[in-house]
């Protein structure tokens, strides 16, 4: 079951409330360790309530700009693909893919691997459209 949030998002005119987060976007990007024998866990402490990993409007703020950056990773992709045609658009991918940790972007390993799997499902699906056409 996806997951709506009730704030508004104030990088963009997309009401946050009106956000449905899928059920695979990660629900804790940056999940703590603790040292030490006695069992522990790490929260915050936001209005009076103790909350362990994101809160449903921070969740949902972190799904549009992972969102919005693969719309423009998308756009990307197929700009150098065209730029340089001796490589293939799964060429340009993988070597996106291998920089997307380096970029300074501040998400997780499990966001990132969200971005991945969602960059590849839209180039595999083109592909197939592609191929379809040219039948």
């Amino acid at each position: 079951m996806s997951e709506q949030s009730k704030s508004t998002d104030a990088g963009s005119d997309t009401p946050i409330a009106e956000v449905t987060v899928p059920d695979d976007f990660p629900r804790d990007p940056f999940p703590a360790a603790l040292s030490g024998t006695q069992a522990k866990f790490a929260a915050r402490l936001i209005d009076g309530r103790y909350v362990v990993g994101l809160t449903p409007d921070e969740r949902a703020e972190r799904y549009l700009g992972c969102l919005d950056l693969v719309d423009q990773l998308t756009a990307y992709v197929n700009r150098k693909a065209l730029e340089k045609p001796e490589l293939t658009q799964s060429v340009v991918l993988d070597s996106l893919v291998s920089r997307m940790p380096h970029q300074g972007w501040n998400l997780g390993n499990a966001e990132l691997a969200w971005m991945e799997k969602h960059l590849r499902a839209r180039f595999s699906i083109a592909t197939i459209v592609s191929d379809l056409l040219d039948l």
